[in-house]
C-alpha cells in the first residue's frame, strides 16, 4: 500500500483535556479510559491517499487500532437496466477481513453499514455533475478497533476527494459515547461494549451541514446536546486534518 501522502499522526480533542482520577473499574463514576486518553480526547488519525494505485481514488485511515481502506471507482457508465437519471448514482460497500475482529470472521459484510455509509457520503457529493454514471465506493475494515463507521466515512470522504469527485464539503464523522454519567469521544471497542448509549455525527464542516445523525440507547436532552457539540467541533478538526493530507498531494506533486 504505497500512499501518495503521508502525515504525523494528529490528534483533534475538541476541547483542551483536563486531569482526570484515576478509576476503581471501567463502569465506575470515576475512571480513565483503556488508552489513557481524556474523554474529550480523539485518538491520533494517520490519513493518506493513494493507496490503492489501481483505483480512481483511494485513502487509508488510521486511527488507534481502527485501519480501514477504502477504494473509489468510476463515474462509469450505469448499467442498462437501470432507468435513466440526469445525476449520478452512489453506491456504496463495507466489508470487514476475516482478521478484523478477535473472532475470525465474525464481520465480512455489513448491510447495514453500507447503507449507513451511502446516506453520510450522498448529501455531500455533487450527484448531477456525472448524470448517467456511478461512482462505487469500497470499504474494507483492516482491524475493528472501535468507533468504525465514522472511521469508515471520514475515510471514504477522502477517498472520493482523492478520486477527482465533486464534493461540496468532506465529510468527517465522529461519534460520542454515554458510559455511566460520562461522555467518552471516539471510543474504542472496550468502551463501547460498556456504553449506554451512543451517537455519532457526519458533517460537512466549512458549510455547518450534518449529514448523518445517528443516536442508540436512552439519552436526556441535556446529554445528547452536550454529545452533539463534541462530535461538531471534533468534526470540525478533523476535517482539517484531512484537508493538510490533501493539499500536501498537491504539494508533493509540484515537487
Amino acid at each position: 500500500m504505497a500512499g501518495k501522502s503521508g502525515t504525523t499522526p494528529a490528534t483533534y480533542s475538541p476541547f483542551p483535556s483536563q486531569r482526570v482520577k484515576k478509576p476503581s473499574a471501567l463502569t465506575g463514576d470515576d475512571w480513565v479510559r483503556p488508552d489513557g486518553r481524556h474523554f474529550y480526547r480523539c485518538r491520533d488519525a494517520l490519513l493518506n491517499t493513494g493507496a490503492v494505485k489501481a483505483a480512481s481514488g483511494s485513502a487509508y485511515a488510521e486511527f488507534g487500532n481502527t485501519k480501514v481502506i477504502v477504494s473509489v471507482f468510476g463515474p462509469r457508465e450505469s448499467k442498462k437496466a437501470m432507468m435513466y437519471s440526469d445525476t449520478g448514482r452512489l453506491n456504496c460497500n463495507v466489508t470487514y477481513t476475516t482478521f478484523a475482529t478477535p473472532v475470525r470472521g465474525q464481520m465480512s459484510e455489513n448491510k447495514e453499514l453500507s447503507s449507513m455509509l451511502h446516506k453520510a457520503l450522498e448529501g455531500a457529493i455533487i450527484l448531477d455533475s456525472f448524470p448517467k454514471t456511478t461512482v462505487d465506493v469500497f470499504a474494507l475494515v483492516l482491524e475493528s478497533g472501535g468507533s468504525d463507521l465514522p472511521v469508515i466515512i471520514s475515510c471514504a470522504s477522502l477517498a472520493l476527494a482523492d478520486a477527482g469527485i465533486l464534493l461540496y464539503d468532506l465529510v468527517a464523522a465522529v461519534s460520542v459515547s454515554c458510559v455511566g454519567k460520562n461522555l467518552i469521544i471516539d471510543p474504542i471497542s472496550e468502551e463501547e461494549s460498556f456504553q449506554d448509549g451512543s451517537l455519532m455525527i457526519a458533517c460537512m464542516a466549512l458549510r455547518k451541514e450534518v449529514t448523518q445523525l445517528t443516536i442508540t440507547g436512552e439519552w436526556s436532552t441535556p446529554k445528547i446536546n452536550e454529545a452533539m457539540e463534541l462530535c461538531i467541533d471534533a468534526c470540525s478538526k478533523l476535517g482539517n486534518n484531512m484537508r493538510a493530507c490533501l493539499k500536501s498531494v498537491v504539494s508533493d506533486s509540484k515537487e
